[in-house]
């Protein structure tokens, strides 16, 4: 029996090319390549920020919109809030003369208040820390008295206020300035008895004048201090005037709030509550970065 020898195949020569796929390589201009190294950090930081919170409001409005969206609900749903206000939202200017106004004209109203009594209470509050700070019969004999006024409610103040100015304008600019005024007094003693001695000493013995002490080693070393205490009494000067407004009736979002309860509005309220949220959220932020620049102002004197 004869076997026959099947062959294999012989390999490619050289010289002989193999057919193989195809690849096409596209290269990208240098300048995208560099815009884009630069956007990857930017955009990796913006979506580190800002996705959390989001993900966050997502998931409340989903639960607030799962709990209250059932008939017989006491609280209106999200798509109800939104529904009911929509013209609210959607036309913040319109002025139909009295009370009957958008939420930018309540919302400025409420801020031309606190702009005047925050202003008052920090350059008072400025002052009289620094005097606390740096006088130790001062301290003693004042600190325990701010002490107690600091813990007395801001509507309680109103009352006083309304029978000593009979008026309801400077009735709510003196309770948003007696509300702010002690955070500012705290942090700004507290930042001046820490400065360190040696820089008293220095000045002591270069002969600086209490002006020049002030400038160039007390305001540079407190600004941290003095900017803690703003924004803790920015916050309290927006809480004041809500709860002012409420009581001293006229224009603002304090009023507006009471107005849209005994109206039964209840929508209403919820949206003014986010604008009041906003608001106080970006006069915080507002006074940290003022806070921020002088700092490095300062510093770098």
């Amino acid at each position: 029996m004869t076997r026959t020898a099947h062959a294999l195949p012989a390999p490619a020569a050289a010289g002989h090319a193999v057919d193989a796929p195809s690849a096409t390589i596209v290269a990208l201009p240098a300048r995208h390549v560099r815009l884009a190294t630069r956007l990857a950090p930017a955009l990796s930081s913006l979506a580190a920020r800002t996705l959390p919170p989001l993900i966050v409001l997502v998931a409340a409005l989903v639960g607030w919109e799962l709990l209250c969206g059932h008939p017989g609900a006491r609280l209106p749903a999200p798509s109800k809030v939104v529904a009911d206000t929509w013209d609210f939202i959607v036309d913040p200017f319109y002025d139909n003369g009295g009370i009957d106004k958008g939420a930018f004209w309540h919302i400025a109203r409420s801020l031309s208040r606190v702009a005047v009594g925050f202003s008052i209470a920090a350059v008072v509050g400025i002052a009289l820390g620094v005097l606390v700070g740096q006088s130790v019969w001062a301290m003693r004999g004042l600190d325990p008295l701010f002490q107690v006024l600091r813990t007395i409610p801001p509507l309680a103040w109103l009352p006083l206020s309304l029978a000593g100015f009979r008026d309801s304008g400077p009735s709510a600019i003196f309770v948003i300035f007696i509300t702010s005024v002690w955070p500012i007094i705290i942090n700004t003693s507290v930042g001046v008895r820490n400065i360190p001695q040696d820089y008293r000493d220095v000045a002591a013995v270069i002969c600086l004048s209490w002006w020049e002490v002030f400038v160039k080693i007390t305001l540079p070393a407190t600004v941290p201090y003095i900017f803690t205490g703003l924004r803790i009494g920015v916050g309290l000067s927006w809480l004041a005037i809500i709860a002012a407004e409420m009581l001293i009736g006229g224009v603002g979002i304090g009023f507006f709030i009471w107005d849209a309860w005994n109206s039964s509005r209840i929508s209403d309220i919820i949206v003014a509550l986010v604008y009041v949220g906003i608001v106080g959220f970006l006069l915080d932020r507002l006074i940290a970065t003022v806070g921020g620049f002088v700092s490095r102002g300062t510093t770098a004197n």
